[in-house]
Parts: structure tokens; C-alpha cells; sequence
């Protein structure tokens, strides 16, 4: 344990948050994704498992050390709902609560379709797979800098 991390940042978390790049995305996708998969394409090739959590919380804990990208105008991406890419599923609303939190402004997340973010999800740094089991779970969180 160490003082003043949340308790849901894993040692494994952590190295692929301290190991990102500024530009890099982060894909934290929901307990359906083919995240095994994803994951080995990914340039770290890094699967972290956070089992029994709900999104946010996890997102919670993901953005309480990650910096978001403020040089891009769609620093966080999700996954459009199939047949219905203007819907926002009730986890969506939750993490883009924490996102907005974060940020201390509305940040809005762009859609991506479904196999489109599978594509993107592969080009990203890691995969961090929640055990929320709600569809559509699923984001690209780009990170940025820490100026100063």
C-alpha cells in the first residue's frame, strides 16, 4: 500500500499509467469487451483486470493520477450504441460525470462506432477491463501532460 493512491490502483495499473505517454489512450472497457484480445494488439501489449467494480469507480480511480489530453478537441471517445449512436447509456452518464469532475468543465465524449472502436482500442497504450457488465462500457481516455 502506499499513502494517498486509491486502493483500486493495482501495481500493474499503475505501471501502465506512469508508462503512458503524453498522446497515448488508455482503453477501459466493460466486462463484455473482447479486451484479451484488444489487449495484445495494444503497444504494451498489458491487460489489467479490476473484477467486482463498477465503471466510474474504476474511472474514478483511473483519473485520480491521469492527466486528460487538453491539446485534443475528443480526448475522450465511447462506444456508440448500435442502431443508436445518439443514446447515452446510464454508464456513460456515470463516467462522464468523473470525467467532468476531473477536468472541472463539461467535457464531451465523441462516439465511435462499435467495430470502429475496436480498431482505435487496439492502437491503444493498454486495456484496463471492468467487471461492469453494462453494454456499452467502453472509453478511450487519451492522456496529457502535467505542466509544471
Amino acid at each position: 500500500m502506499l499513502r494517498g493512491l486509491d486502493p483500486l490502483l493495482t501495481p500493474d495499473l499503475l505501471w501502465i499509467l506512469a508508462a503512458m505517454g503524453h498522446g497515448d489512450d488508455l482503453a477501459l472497457v466493460d466486462a463484455n469487451h473482447p479486451a484479451e484480445r484488444i489487449a495484445a494488439a495494444t503497444t504494451s501489449g498489458r491487460l489489467v483486470r479490476l473484477p467486482g467494480l463498477a465503471m466510474a469507480r474504476a474511472a474514478r480511480a483511473i483519473l485520480s493520477l491521469l492527466p486528460v489530453d487538453d491539446f485534443e478537441p475528443d480526448p475522450v471517445r465511447r462506444m456508440q450504441v448500435v442502431g443508436d449512436p445518439d443514446a447515452v447509456p446510464d454508464v456513460q452518464r456515470e463516467v462522464q460525470a468523473e470525467i467532468d469532475r476531473v477536468a472541472g468543465r463539461p467535457l464531451a465524449m465523441a462516439g465511435i462506432e462499435r467495430f470502429d472502436f475496436y480498431a482505435a482500442a487496439e492502437q491503444a497504450f493498454a486495456v484496463v477491463q471492468v467487471g461492469d457488465a453494462r453494454p456499452y462500457g467502453c472509453f478511450l481516455i487519451r492522456k496529457g501532460v502535467i505542466a509544471g
